[in-house]
């Protein structure tokens, strides 16, 4: 048996897709310590800045010792929420999450993964149908994987063939569920929310939008495309995570009071996991309220990405959509994995982004900037992914 592991290992190292674990150090802005070396961080998800400001981790940790109590700062619960798990802090948060999008509901989970592979197994069974985006998050196939529901995947941001799915099976169904990410993590584009709505409409169907990366980044406070769109409440369920722009770690879904009733009494990977420690919670909660206050670094950000993008294009690269996540396409595997190493030597931490995470033949660097980056920091960069992809 284990031979057949080292064939699978060996056949990965051969076709340059062999991912291994690195171990990052000292993390201070957009700076990042790696092997006894400091890098320019092109790899986090921390769109804000927020999991690397020392001085607003500080500024958190003033609330221990200004009430004395550590209740809000504990490092765990040790029991489901549906046990002994729950406390007023979850609920705190999910009250000011609720009213801050204007929603009658909210329900927190551990992370994204969990959202996505628990609550569509417990809202769609038999004689259901679910219809997802082919580029959505591998959470979200999984869990289309767990419900007993029909599922369809269209093409990536194809609404003529989506409105077709719909028009072909919407009346064999009772409930029929829309599902897509806002902003898409390896192509950083964005979903046409307004024609996703139209059809939810036309077919009286649900809309499902995970926001992963679309919270903290999109919209006047941070809420997401949702906000930016001005079509925020015509989502029916609405996933964001806290481990990416909020620099924290959860989930959360905004939905309505019924649904979400239901989702305690049916959602496995919220009834069966232990509830996030308090202390994660009350950053959460904290961490919240700063980011829809931080539109000037939403700004910036929207500014980088700009500018680096017709930089690529100038210097004669690839590149795709119009958000802080910046993809440069390389199509082979080991060229990817060859200039990842290259630019690594000059001080980017860069890592290829193979299959499965894309599909065959688009191997890239996917360039995610943060807010707390300067032009300065990134300036050289394009002419050198140009030129050492000249010279292999």
């Amino acid at each position: 048996m284990s031979g057949d592991f080292s064939e699978q290992i060996k056949n990965l190292e051969e076709k340059g897709r062999l991912r291994s674990l690195n171990p990052l150090e000292q993390r201070q802005g957009c700076k990042v310590s790696y092997q006894g070396r400091e890098f320019l961080n092109l790899t986090s998800n921390d769109y804000l800045g927020l999991a690397a400001d020392r001085a607003l981790l500080r500024q958190f940790y003033q609330g221990l010792d200004a009430d004395g109590s550590a209740e809000s700062y504990a490092l765990g619960c040790a029991s489901s929420r549906l046990l002994s798990g729950d406390t007023p802090l979850a609920h705190e948060l999910e009250q000011c999450l609720a009213e801050s999008y204007d929603f009658p509901g909210c329900l927190l989970f551990n992370s994204g993964y969990h959202a996505n592979i628990g609550i569509l197994p417990a809202l769609c069974g038999k004689g259901d149908l679910v219809l997802s985006d082919k580029l959505n998050h591998a959470s979200i196939h999984d869990g289309l994987k767990l419900t007993a529901a029909d599922h369809k995947r269209f093409n990536h941001g194809d609404m003529e063939q989506l409105g077709w799915l719909l028009e072909k099976h919407r009346d064999q169904y009772d409930r029929v569920v829309i599902v897509s990410e806002s902003v898409f993590s390896m192509d950083g584009d964005v979903a046409d929310l307004g024609e996703l709505v139209e059809l939810k409409k036309q077919y009286r169907v649900m809309l499902y939008l995970d926001e992963a990366h679309g919270i903290g980044v999109h919209g006047q406070r941070g809420l997401g495309l949702g906000e930016a769109t001005g079509l925020l409440h015509e989502i029916d369920l609405f996933v964001a995570t806290f481990g990416k722009a909020l620099g924290a770690a959860g989930a959360f879904v905004l939905c309505s009071r019924e649904i979400r009733q239901y989702l305690i009494n049916h959602c496995r990977s919220l009834i069966f996991s232990t509830i996030l420690p308090p202390v994660v919670l009350n950053w959460n909660l904290f961490v919240f309220k700063q980011m829809m206050e931080m539109t000037g670094q939403r700004e910036h950000l929207a500014e980088l990405a700009g500018k680096l993008r017709k930089e690529l294009v100038r210097c004669g690269l690839q590149t795709r959509g119009a958000t802080n996540i910046v993809p440069v396409l390389l199509g082979e595997d080991r060229l990817a994995v060859q200039l990842a190493e290259q630019l690594r030597n000059e001080g980017y931490l860069i890592f290829p982004v193979r299959p499965p995470a894309v599909p065959e033949g688009s191997a890239r660097f996917r360039l995610s900037l943060t807010a707390d980056m300067s032009w300065q920091d990134l300036a050289g960069l394009p002419t050198r992914i140009a030129e050492l992809k000249q010279a292999l």
